[in-house]
Formats: structure tokens, C-alpha cells, sequence
């Protein structure tokens, strides 16, 4: 392994030990030197990758936001490597919801930091929580991702009247829900995705 290959898997390990620290502590009763020890390396070695507290949740809030704005719903773009892809344009809506809960959880299995992510942008987005983060979080709307795709639903007849934004945000609550449980507890088992539909179908 290469010096600079040495140095950003470090970087990566910092990252992660943060990443769970503020999701099992909480941000701010979290301490730097909570990180360093968990690394484990000194805080001052840990202050020439990050400079502080604030800037490692940001640079986290940066990776957080970049992976659900390429991957949380078909046509938002490329997805982040390993991430679900997008489902193809021809499916039905009530299908591509399917398939992309799926997806989602399956992958959040093989790489359990995904839950710790969906708790922690969830935290970034709260009032105060350090500005600059909760901006950057606030940049993700996954909620208004989906309002097309439950105004699609309705029209093809899979989905219920109502107002697609409230149906947006009470969809995207129960997720939200159901990966932070399975943060906290790493046996929990994925639900099937089409309890989650249930909030949707006729």
C-alpha cells in the first residue's frame, strides 16, 4: 500500500469512527479525543486530517448528502459506487418503490454504515446542530423526489388520493424510522418493502 493510499485509508477510518460515535453518543457529547482513542490515534495526529469536530461532521453531512441525492430515486442521476442503481422509466410507480426499498435495504446490509448515515442526516438537519452541516443536509429533499412519483402512482391508479407531499413525508418517515432501528440494532431484520407500500396503495 502506497503512502497515499495509507493516508486516505486513515482518513476513511476516522470518517467511520465518527460516523458511529455521533450516532450512538450524539454530536455534541461526543469529544475528539472519544474519536482518536476509538481509531485509535492521538488527537493530534487526528487534527492533521481534520482540523475539528465541526469539520469531520461536515465533510460526513458532504458524504451523507452526495450518496442520496445520486441514488435515493430513479432519475436523480448516477449512483454512488455500489449504491442501488436507478430503476429502469417504463415501471410502474408502485414497482420502482418496490424495487428501489430492495435494493436499498439489501444494500445497507453489506455496508452497514449506511443506517448510521440515515440516522446522522437526520440529526444534521435539527436546529441546532452546527450550521454549516445543517445547510448541507437541508440540500437533500428526498420528500420532493418522490411527490412526482406518487403523483404518477395516482395517475396509473396503484396509488391513493391525497396530497403527494404529506404522503411523501409520511413514506419517507417510516424509512427514516426503520434505519435508525436497525442502526441501533444491527440483527433487526429489513421489513418487507411492501409494508412500507401499504402507506401508499389503494
Amino acid at each position: 500500500m502506497t503512502r497515499k493510499e495509507q493516508k486516505e485509508e486513515k482518513r476513511k477510518r476516522i470518517l467511520m469512527t465518527a460516523l458511529d460515535l455521533f450516532v450512538r453518543k450524539g454530536y455534541y457529547d461526543t469529544k475528539i479525543s472519544d474519536i482518536a482513542e476509538a481509531v485509535p490515534m492521538s488527537v493530534g495526529l487526528l487534527f492533521h486530517y481534520f482540523e475539528s469536530k465541526e469539520v469531520l461532521l461536515l465533510e460526513l453531512v458532504k458524504m451523507g448528502a452526495e450518496g442520496t441525492k445520486s441514488a435515493v430515486m430513479p432519475g436523480a442521476g448516477a449512483p454512488a459506487e455500489g449504491a442501488p442503481s436507478a430503476m429502469p422509466p417504463d415501471l410502474t410507480a408502485d414497482v420502482t418503490l418496490l424495487k428501489f426499498l430492495e435494493k436499498m435495504f439489501a444494500y445497507a446490509k453489506e455496508q452497514p454504515w449506511v443506517f448510521n448515515m440515515f440516522v446522522l442526516m437526520g440529526q444534521a438537519r435539527r436546529t441546532g446542530m452546527p450550521e454549516e452541516a445543517r445547510k448541507e443536509a437541508a440540500t437533500v429533499d428526498t420528500i420532493g423526489s418522490t411527490v412526482m412519483l406518487i403523483e404518477k402512482g395516482q395517475r396509473e391508479g396503484v396509488f391513493h388520493e391525497g396530497d403527494p407531499a404529506t404522503m411523501s413525508a409520511c413514506f419517507w418517515a417510516s424509512v427514516q424510522g426503520i434505519m435508525e432501528e436497525m442502526a441501533l440494532n444491527p440483527e433487526m431484520k429489513a421489513p418487507e418493502p411492501g409494508w412500507l407500500l401499504g402507506i401508499l396503495k389503494r
